[in-house]
């Protein structure tokens, strides 16, 4: 009786977890490129305020005004 090692091993699978890290590593890249965008500062600036800042009670919620499925007309 074959070890459940020697069927996997057997099965040539590694090359499914080369591609699920290369995967993962592009996501990854790709969330931290996006999170340090220049074009994001504004909005991130905002929200850092929004827990101490007094006037933010006033605020209706946070919505991105660059989301073009949030714009009238």
């Amino acid at each position: 009786m074959k070890s459940l090692t020697d069927v996997v091993s057997g099965a040539g699978l590694s090359g499914y977890a080369e591609i699920a890290l290369v995967i993962f590593l592009i996501a990854f890249i790709g969330i931290v490129i996006s999170l340090f965008a220049p074009s994001k500062r504004q909005t991130y600036e905002r929200m850092r305020h929004l827990p101490i800042d007094a006037e933010s009670a006033d605020l209706p919620p946070y919505r991105d005004t660059d989301d073009p499925s949030l714009r009238r007309g």
